[in-house]
């Protein structure tokens, strides 16, 4: 049974991937603002580095050493470039790519002495596509790809595999509050209808691909983007 750790995992995306490690048997630990009402939840902002250290020791002390580790914490933006303030730009990068970085670096001791690890970034698949009035996001999550290539070489020799998942549309709450906000043109039936699948995604389906990603089968896979997008980006 590994120790597994998932940022962000207190809705959403990163509470399908808690649930579904969880039910392939490891045992999860998420890191969120607002923990979810689960076993081993712990309060941490991705973006404050003591945060960070304090909640994996509390992971090892109670589960120990971090084998898997999760990188779905993130923050969406939607503002027009030229009335971007620098102060929003920098706390988008802070959330979605800084995040990865002190979570990465926090757990990285327990994988390199085990000699076996696995890093999962979730990043957008907004990052292979562009998106208007985004370029804050768009420009964190195409750094996290970036960022996925750097490590898997790095620290492929090590036996730890990075690889990112960037979601396609879909079903969050994040994504219907912007919705809400009349930031999806005309809305999710809108976004359906150019989908090839002809569906929206689910939380599900991200984890599914997570699942796969820090399984033992997937040793021989690192420093991929795996779009799981219904075919909106190919």
């Amino acid at each position: 049974m590994k120790t597994a750790v998932v940022t962000g995992g207190g809705s959403g995306i990163g509470r399908a991937i808690a649930e579904r490690l969880t039910a392939d048997g490891h045992q999860v630990a998420t890191l969120d603002l607002k923990p979810a009402d689960t076993p081993f939840s712990y309060a941490a902002d991705v973006t404050d580095r003591s945060q960070v250290d304090a909640a994996l020791t509390a992971v090892r002390e109670q589960l120990g050493p971090i084998s898997v580790l999760v990188n779905a914490a993130g923050m969406d933006g939607f503002k027009r470039f030229a009335n971007l303030s620098f102060e929003s730009w920098q706390r988008v990068i802070d959330v979605n790519l800084n995040g990865v970085f002190h979570c990465v670096q926090a757990a990285l001791p327990d994988m390199v002495e085990a000699g076996w690890g696995r890093i999962v970034n979730i990043s957008s698949s907004s990052a292979q596509s562009g998106q208007p009035f985004m370029a804050h996001y768009v420009a964190s999550k195409a750094a996290v790809n970036g960022l996925t290539k750097a490590l898997a070489l790095e620290l492929g020799p090590a036996g730890i595999t990075v690889n990112a998942v960037p979601p396609g549309f879909i079903d969050t709450p994040m994504l219907r509050r912007a919705e809400a906000r009349e930031l999806l043109g005309k809305g999710v039936e809108e976004h359906i209808a150019t989908t090839p699948v002809r569906r929206i995604g689910r939380p599900e389906d991200i984890a599914a691909a997570c699942a796969f990603l820090v399984s033992e089968e997937a040793g021989y896979i690192t420093g991929q983007i795996l779009g799981v997008n219904g075919g909106r980006n190919t």
